[in-house]
């Protein structure tokens, strides 16, 4: 296998899932990727870029898509054949704490000699935890890493001093810690090198297509992803990502956004290459409305033809869903996440609009052709009791009944799991939230993550309601609500009673793990475990959703290969 300066490998959340007795639950029914988190951060794209425009080679390593697709795969000998000076490890959300250590393990085991670095954001904030651990040379900090990365590999290779790196947290050959000054955090996003045709090229010339897969099943039903910003101008209590964190973890003050004309190239990039569904990360007015116009009118100028999925942070005019309507030739859908219909607990999170904003928002996206809207409420949220999370529930029936039946209105429900995000004010703060932490290190996280069941991994409770409670009125919410769907019209009889059934399968399952950690011998307690390891892996996807309704109408991947060779062959001819 051919060498790379660096390869970025990205981990299962749990080192090896596959030989471990676990019931994942619904931690992940409303996101692309499975329980396994096997979906990578954009940052292996784009820091990737800048390493090759650079002069640097690298290569894209996700070996938790790999060890999905076959429990055959063979993790250690993968990593003993890749070649590679540095291997970067993200470590950006907490779930991967178990699994990203374990592989660096791995790293250290076949490649002694090449230096492993950790990136992102829970690396930024367990920086000085991480440093110590004997399998982890180096920590970037931060959330524009790319320029730093490349200093990084340029005094490595050229004998330079890494002291002179900013952001950067390291070992000397004798084993002692630095921590340079965290002085690099771009003020916009222009700079950043988005190139989904570095990754195509990447990939061909490493010849590992599933390795290079954003997440396992990603080439039947892709979805790619544009970013307007780095940071928040929003300060959710209960979010990693929010303002508030950012100046805490990352040290950014306020946030960097990619101009309206940059973006719209990203967009038109992507469609050179793809039609696939194209998500807009963050929400364009998020910098005020002349941002989101100009954006628009950009888009308009070169006919963004795929179909656009965009984000909103509040409600939305009609005027402002007429504007989408006008820019995307191939429609637009919404994912729009109040978290809870009591407003009580929406305010205290942070988010300030109203139940009628919400009503208004959705009836008016239809009204002015929106393809699909995607609602989303979450349990285990500051001061929500059982009948506050129920609630949420039950105003989905309303929520329906104001739009017209084939309207796609879909509304999920799920838990607040399996962590709170360190950096976030509940996390700084957890008994001015009502919340009681379970873990606090980053080792209390790898610790927490090694457990049978997704209600054991939960790394909190609330004043209102325990672990137990938190599970519980999930599973009463997703029958709740599959009920409400039913009786709307939405889902046919077959479809509630699979829901239910898988539902209280699951429950019941959970119960069932619960009384095997009562057993005190521990060869019994794991044999027991052991015989549930099957219904668990079944189980690991849609709990208490149809994860399906997720998926936009698209083709597969390989759909796309005349239109991929066309416009790399351009891309040859303009040199």
């Amino acid at each position: 296998m051919s060498k790379t300066d660096m390869t970025f490998i990205h981990a299962p959340s749990v080192y090896d899932f596959r030989k471990k007795p676990i019931f994942y639950g619904p931690v992940s029914d409303v996101i692309p990727s499975s329980p396994v988190f096997e979906m990578y951060p954009v940052g292996f794209m784009t820091i990737s870029s800048h390493l090759e425009a650079a002069g640097f080679k690298t290569r894209i390593a996700n070996i938790a898509v790999q060890m999905l697709d076959s429990e055959r795969f063979d993790v250690e000998k993968k990593i003993a054949s890749l070649d590679a000076d540095v291997f970067g490890i993200d470590l950006h959300w907490m779930p991967h704490a178990h699994g990203a250590i374990e592989l660096a393990k791995i790293v250290k085991k076949y490649h002694p000699e090449s230096k492993v670095e950790f990136g992102g954001l829970t690396s930024s904030y367990f920086h000085e935890e991480l440093i110590r651990r004997p399998e982890i040379d180096m920590v970037m900090r931060g959330d524009t890493t790319e320029i730093p990365t490349v200093m990084m590999m340029e005094a490595l290779q050229k004998g330079g001093d890494l002291s002179e790196v900013p952001n950067l947290t390291w070992k000397d050959d004798s084993g002692k810690i630095h921590i340079n000054e965290f002085k690099f955090s771009m003020d916009s996003l222009d700079d950043v090198i988005f190139d989904y045709g570095t990754m195509i090229k990447c990939t061909m010339r490493n010849g590992d297509i599933k390795g290079a897969l954003p997440w396992a099943g990603w080439d039947k039903v892709p979805l790619t992803s544009v970013f307007t910003v780095r940071g928040c101008s929003i300060n959710c209590a209960e979010c990693g990502g929010s303002h508030d964190a950012n100046g805490r973890v990352v040290c950014r003050k306020a946030p960097a956004y990619r101009s309206p004309q940059r973006l719209a190239d990203d967009m038109e990039m992507i469609q050179s290459y793809f039609n696939t569904p194209i998500f807009i990360v963050g929400d364009l007015r998020q910098k005020g409305m002349s941002y989101a116009e100009e954006f628009l009118d950009e888009c308009r100028k070169r006919r963004i033809r795929n179909h656009v999925v965009v984000e909103l942070f509040n409600g939305a005019t009609p005027e402002y869903f007429q504007k989408l309507d006008k820019s995307f030739e191939g429609g637009w859908s919404i994912e729009f996440s109040p978290d809870s219909h009591d407003e009580r607990v929406r305010f205290a999170l942070g988010k300030g609009y109203t139940n009628e904003n919400i009503e208004k928002t959705i009836q008016n996206s239809f009204r002015n052709g929106c393809s699909r809207f995607d609602l989303f409420y979450m349990n285990g949220l500051p001061h929500q009791d059982r009948e506050s999370a129920m609630d949420s529930v039950r105003a989905s029936k309303r929520l329906w009944g104001l739009v017209n039946r084939e309207d796609r209105l879909f509304i999920y429900n799920a838990p607040f799991a399996p962590f709170v995000d360190p950096g976030s004010r509940v996390f700084e703060e957890p008994e001015k939230w009502g919340y009681r932490l379970r873990a606090r290190t980053l080792e209390d996280h790898r610790r927490l993550l090694d457990s049978p069941s997704w209600k054991h991994v939960l790394s909190y409770e609330t004043d209102c309601m325990t672990r137990d409670d938190i599970a519980e009125v999930s599973y009463d919410a997703a029958l709740l609500l599959a009920n409400m769907e039913y009786e709307a019209g939405r889902i046919d009889s077959k479809t509630l009673n699979d829901r239910c059934e898988r539902t209280e399968f699951a429950r019941d399952l959970m119960h069932r793990v619960d009384e095997i950690m009562m057993i005190q011998d521990s060869a019994e307690r794991e044999a027991r475990l052991w015989e549930t390891k099957d219904e668990g892996t079944r189980m690991m996807n849609s709990t208490v959703c149809n994860k399906k309704d997720l998926d936009w109408d698209t083709g597969s991947i390989w759909s796309n290969a005349p239109r991929i060779g066309l416009t790399l062959a351009k891309g040859l001819l303009k040199r």
